[in-house]
């Protein structure tokens, strides 16, 4: 975790046992009954996170935000989106998000989006459900058409720029294929949908990042000079992932009503048409048949 951000949870949390508050003792999330009984499903989505739910001008937006009112909608009751800044762990942000709530005071929520559906994940998190895949993810390597020729062998990358989050696959993979010889040449940002800012606005010349945070970015900026890869890179570890929804684990009958929600949306093709308008092409999570 970053120091300044440490220090700051730390100050925080001190000043919460000075309150006589209960450091994480929250609400506890509601399961369906309750939810309309309030009218209110509270949605944890990950803050700064583009495409999926980051700030635009000061307002909440991107394809999560678009769901979790869908899914309230669904409901019958309004959406409160509330934002979850990312711990060190998907492990941690599950504590935090869902079953527990946070140290600073973040209250659980009734369902969490964005959350990693895979089974070994889901085995080691019993305090929740892990349900409802909507979208399959991967990673894809991008970049200026002048430039660098994307299909090439990673090793030819070798003296351009080269875009990635920081400590994240993409930048573990181009540090250290060929040798290493690339990790001269890489370039760290805060996420991914800033190091693909970096190649549309002449910082770096190619990226590696999530498809739908370059294909995001690059129907925003309405560049054409940017080419994605169409070959898989040698010995790239993660073959993608499907990307679900979390509820407390007393919440079944919540998640049984999202599903049915979500079924909805996908035959309807409304779920689609969420993808389609933050310019990220929609492709059903394996998990969902």
């Amino acid at each position: 975790m970053d120091r300044r951000v440490f220090l700051h949870h730390a100050a925080m949390a001190a000043m919460l046992a000075m309150s006589g508050l209960p450091l994480g003792k929250a609400a506890k999330a509601a399961p369906l009954g309750r939810v309309k009984e309030l009218g209110v499903l509270r949605v944890a989505v990950y803050r700064d996170n583009r495409p999926w739910s980051w700030r635009k001008d000061g307002r909440l937006v991107g394809i999560d935000v678009d769901l979790a009112q869908a899914l309230a909608k669904g409901l019958g009751v309004r959406a409160d989106i509330a934002e979850l800044v990312a711990d060190e762990s998907a492990d941690d942000d599950l504590r935090n998000g869902v079953w527990r709530g946070g140290l600073l005071g973040f209250q659980p929520a009734d369902i969490m989006l964005h959350v990693p559906f895979d089974r070994a994940f889901a085995a080691r998190n019993d305090q929740v459900a892990i349900v409802a895949p909507y979208f399959r993810e991967s990673f894809q390597f991008a970049g200026v058409k002048s430039e660098i020729d994307v299909n090439a062998p990673p090793a030819d990358y070798r003296g351009k720029r080269l875009a990635v989050e920081l400590d994240s696959i993409p930048d573990f993979y181009l540090i250290g294929t060929a040798g290493g010889i690339l990790a001269r040449d890489v370039i760290h940002f805060s996420n991914g949908a800033d190091a693909v800012l970096a190649v549309t606005d002449g910082r770096a010349d190619a990226v590696l990042a999530s498809r739908a945070q370059i294909e995001a970015v690059l129907h925003d900026s309405g560049t054409t000079t940017v080419a994605t890869r169409t070959m898989p890179l040698p010995a790239f570890a993660s073959a993608g992932w499907d990307i679900g929804m979390a509820v407390k684990e007393n919440s079944r009958n919540l998640s049984d009503a999202a599903e049915a929600i979500l079924a909805t949306m996908r035959a309807s093709g409304e779920l689609e048409t969420i993808f389609t308008a933050h310019g990220v092409r929609y492709r059903p999570a394996l998990a969902a048949g």
